[in-house]
């Protein structure tokens, strides 16, 4: 453990890792490779086949798109130092790097969360009220939700890292984590991280509480106009969409409840570690298969696309 003396000045932080296994070391920086590359391929290939073909400028796709964008950000975030760690042996983070690592991570991972609330509504408004879907989710409707998504991430990041990064750390700079999270950062500071607690406390309970309300009044107003829809055709492509819509959610939100809605004190940094990699590494990887790839709309664009 790297010790400084109080009140010197911390200049760089060390990442623990995941493992300090070395026969661990090669597969999983091979693992997370494969799990990045398919990120990046997935979630870009997503905003550029939605961008190209004028069948998908739907409002479902739209906001598709800023999901792909906002999976591909926190994850260049996170995954990229996680595996140099295991390749070069390098778990030295600057100061300043790891306050930025904070906050795209922070605001990426609210926006997540506020996007798929207006995706939970935009389904909402096309099961309940097809007849009126137009007049509801309008170009202004859907860039209004997509641009409130996006402050909101990023101003509530700013809080974050803000507060996070004026506290004093002087007894270690070893981070117990593989990336600048902030409970793992709150542990090491010496200084009274009491009103840290109740902010982070504070603003993902609204986060999660808000998003997840839309959501859950949205399904269950859904779920009722699927039972009576009379086809079973119909019911069972609905119930589908729901399905996959809510496992991911559920992932999502499970992992952020468990992460964050509990003081520093109550924290296993090794259980922390691993929850972390779903919503770091894996979510981001899987949302454009759950959410655009089983789509039969998306599948004919991408063939179009490959034979254009």
């Amino acid at each position: 453990m790297a010790l400084m003396e109080n009140n010197s000045e911390v200049k760089e932080f060390i990442l623990v890792g995941l493992t300090d296994v070395p026969k661990l070391q090669i597969p999983l920086s091979i693992m997370f490779t494969i799990i990045y590359l398919i990120t990046l391929v997935g979630n870009l290939g997503m905003v550029i086949l939605i961008s190209w073909d004028s069948h998908l400028h739907t409002p479902m796709y739209f906001f598709l798109s800023n999901l792909s964008l906002v999976d591909f950000g926190y994850s260049s975030a996170i995954t990229p130092k996680v595996v140099a760690g295991f390749l070069k042996g390098d778990k030295i983070i600057s100061y300043n790097g790891c306050a930025a690592q904070m906050f795209f991570f922070a605001a990426f991972a609210t926006i997540e969360s506020y996007l798929l609330a207006a995706m939970a509504y935009d389904r909402h408004a096309a099961v309940c009220n097809p007849l009126h879907y137009t007049t509801t989710m309008t170009p202004n409707v859907c860039l209004g939700l997509a641009i409130g998504s996006y402050v909101c991430g990023f101003l509530q990041s700013c809080i974050h890292t803000g507060c996070t990064f004026r506290l004093s750390f002087c007894s270690s700079n070893v981070v117990h984590h593989f990336f600048c999270d902030i409970p793992a950062l709150l542990a090491l500071s010496c200084s009274d991280i009491h009103t840290n607690e109740m902010v982070l406390l504070i603003l993902a309970g609204v986060n999660v509480f808000f998003a997840l309300l839309v959501i859950l009044t949205s399904y269950l107003f859904i779920f009722i106009a699927i039972l009576r829809i009379r086809s079973s055709e119909g019911r069972q492509k609905a119930f589908s969409t729901c399905v996959s819509h809510l496992s991911a959610v559920s992932i999502f939100y499970g992992t952020i409840i468990f992460m964050y809605l509990q003081p520093s004190s109550s924290h296993s940094m090794d259980t922390d570690k691993m929850a972390s990699v779903f919503y770091t590494m894996v979510i981001p990887m899987l949302n454009p298969l759950v959410y655009s790839l089983r789509n039969k709309d998306v599948k004919n664009a991408f063939w179009k696309a490959i034979r254009w």
